[in-house]
């Protein structure tokens, strides 16, 4: 396994991690997880991985997440541990009001047994000044369904 194979294939996780996030899919992305995985929302508590799994059935509404898109993917491989870092922009509509704002996540995974498998996710919301450009846009989901 080379890190410019290990990072292709974080790459190509990363879009499925998304795209299971879009769909509810809640099957296809237990499978991306480890036993131990952990998350930690943006306000800095922490979500076991079966209350998160719950909540990742219904997470993405496509009438309240009106735009959804992944930009800025940086993926660092340093043996078996890789951490796979993206910005995501959403527009949430709320009755008449659309709010849009940025959080970067950072995916934390572990090759075990063959395979990657992601052991923590961290959410950071990101400030306007710190918003990575449209040009580093990998992805884009109008009302849940992928333009590109």
């Amino acid at each position: 396994m080379t890190t410019i194979a290990s990072a292709a294939d974080l790459s190509a996780i990363n879009a499925q991690f998304i795209d299971n996030f879009v769909t509810n899919d809640v099957a296809a992305h237990d499978a991306l997880l480890h036993p131990t995985f952990l998350y930690i929302r943006s306000d800095g508590s922490r979500v076991d991985r079966a209350t998160y799994l719950e909540g990742w059935a219904t997470g993405f509404d496509p009438e309240t997440i009106v735009y959804w898109d992944v930009r800025d993917e940086l993926i660092t491989v340093v043996g078996d541990v890789a951490l796979v870092r993206s910005t995501n922009k959403e527009t949430v509509r709320r009755g008449d009001q659309e709010v849009t704002s940025m959080s970067t996540y950072t995916d934390t995974y572990v090759f075990e047994h063959g395979r990657w498998r992601c052991v923590q996710a961290q959410i950071t919301p990101v400030s306007p000044a710190n918003a990575p450009a449209d040009d580093t846009i990998i992805s884009i989901w109008i009302k849940g369904v992928r333009q590109r």
